[in-house]
């Protein structure tokens, strides 16, 4: 993990704490507004292959009283005079920090307080587990400045229904956490004193319970059939099901199940 300890980050603080890896948006002055320089360090940390260095699971923070406020305004207002080619250029980068988090095979843990907004709460709900305080909300707020947020469709389906999805993006209103746990926007929600320790110990259970290779495996699959004709989704299901019985892993689960009649300890 050397080239991780060795990177200097402006915008994040990142820890390694054995096989977890420790990031918090580190701009509270802004709470945490997604920067240019905020979405290059995250997309170049989660494109990083963390398994192969170790890195079972990823916990993601924000410092300060808010996870993430979103787009930084500074930013936005520069982009008012930009033209096609731009605002284009400007929309793949988001796109590739979305894809990075998406594609992490490492486990993904985002830990939400305060507000979290717009491009904030994509990352946040990119994340494979969203643990939240008690009083974090949650907001797509883009069609209330005439945007849209286009790039949090594609991946909001894995997680909310049709018709919850809609009023998300088409009627949004701060959702507090509790209403946000009642959709499946988030997966907890707890005292905010123990957000910390809450993704810890999910981290663990998850782990624990679950090979990190099928892990990484069933989340690429979510991805690829995502959307995918069913012909073309259970050709894939078939594929990666061959695929997985051919790991150690595998092999080990089912020679531990055969002969204890319970699975491994991961």
């Amino acid at each position: 993990m050397s080239a991780l300890a060795e990177a200097r980050w402006e915008a994040l603080q990142v820890r390694r704490d054995g096989d977890l890896l420790r990031v918090t948006l580190d701009d509270p002055q802004r709470a945490n507004a997604l920067s240019p320089r905020m979405v290059a360090e995250l997309t170049d940390l989660y494109r990083r292959p963390l398994r192969e260095d170790g890195v079972r699971a990823v916990l993601l923070a924000g410092a300060g009283r808010h996870f993430s406020a979103g787009a930084d305004l500074d930013h936005l207002r520069a982009l008012l005079d930009a033209g096609p080619e731009e605002n284009l250029a400007d929309s793949r980068r988001l796109r590739d920090l979305f894809d990075a988090v998406l594609r992490q095979e490492a486990l993904t843990i985002a830990l939400v307080h305060g507000a979290c907004v717009a491009g904030g709460c994509g990352l946040a709900t990119a994340h494979d587990f969203v643990v939240a305080a008690e009083a974090a909300t949650f907001l797509y707020s883009e069609v209330r400045i005439g945007f849209v947020a286009a790039l949090v469709a594609t991946f909001l389906p894995l997680r909310v229904r049709g018709s919850d999805l809609r009023e998300l993006l088409l009627f949004p209103r701060p959702l507090p956490a509790s209403r946000a746990l009642e959709i499946g926007l988030v997966n907890r929600v707890v005292p905010g004193e123990r957000l910390a320790a809450a993704g810890e110990e999910l981290a663990a259970e998850v782990l624990a319970n679950a090979s990190s290779e099928s892990i990484a495996r069933t989340k690429r699959l979510l991805l690829d059939v995502l959307g995918k004709p069913l012909d073309q989704a259970l050709a894939l299901a078939a594929e990666a099901n061959a695929a997985a019985r051919a790991t150690e892993d595998c092999k080990r689960g089912i020679a531990t199940f055969l002969e204890t009649k319970q699975p491994p300890r991961w």
